[in-house]
């Protein structure tokens, strides 16, 4: 009974792992896309104002994690209490104190952090140069193409960690969400350009 009960947590902690994973790849992307986007923009329209930038992508970090942590949650909420009540329906049993009903609980809360945090410190991580520049510290470019710069930087490791999940070629996998960024970067200087 003890084993059965033992793979039946490990069993919710693999599958809790996959579903943060997910959260971490999809929500990490759009916060990183989302700071490399704010930070070409204020590029192009020539802002020189650092505390202005930071407290705008500050914002816009506190709200990528708000939305990330109550959108997981409350969606990963609703599947796990609807699995759980076909499952009582179909064994005619309350299951609300079991392995399952547990994992029930605890999953939307692990999902919805993920889910939240990710975007959070990546947004935190790409707003670093101009905190740093803002603090008098020299950077080797200057702050918003540092700032652009950790950005791709982020996005390749975030392609770099999609190809460890996948098991394919680390390198092409990185590259591809670089492309990605890359032609992000691109069309925000063209629109920027001929505005």
């Amino acid at each position: 009974m003890l084993a059965t009960n033992h793979n039946n947590i490990k069993m919710h902690l693999r599958r809790a792992g996959s579903i943060a994973r997910r959260y971490l790849v999809t929500n990490g992307f759009d916060g990183a896309l989302t700071m490399l986007g704010m930070m070409t923009g204020f590029y192009t329209s020539g802002i020189t104002e650092l505390p202005v930038a930071i407290s705008a992508c500050l914002g816009a970090a506190i709200a990528l994690f708000m939305s990330g942590v109550s959108s997981a949650y409350l969606s990963e909420k609703a599947e796990r209490e609807k699995e759980l009540r076909d499952l009582e329906q179909a064994l005619v049993g309350d299951l609300s104190n079991s392995d399952y009903g547990q994992a029930s609980r605890y999953l939307p809360v692990l999902v919805g952090l993920v889910n939240g945090l990710s975007p959070l410190l990546f947004s935190l991580l790409i707003i670093a140069p101009l905190f740093l520049a803002n603090h008098g510290v020299n950077l080797p470019l200057p702050p918003f193409l540092s700032a652009i710069s950790v950005g791709l930087g982020c996005v390749f490791c975030l392609g770099i960690f999609i190809g460890q999940i996948s098991n394919t070629f680390w390198l092409w996998s990185g590259l591809r969400t670089l492309i990605i960024a890359v032609l992000t970067v691109a069309v925000i200087l063209l629109f920027g350009q001929s505005s």
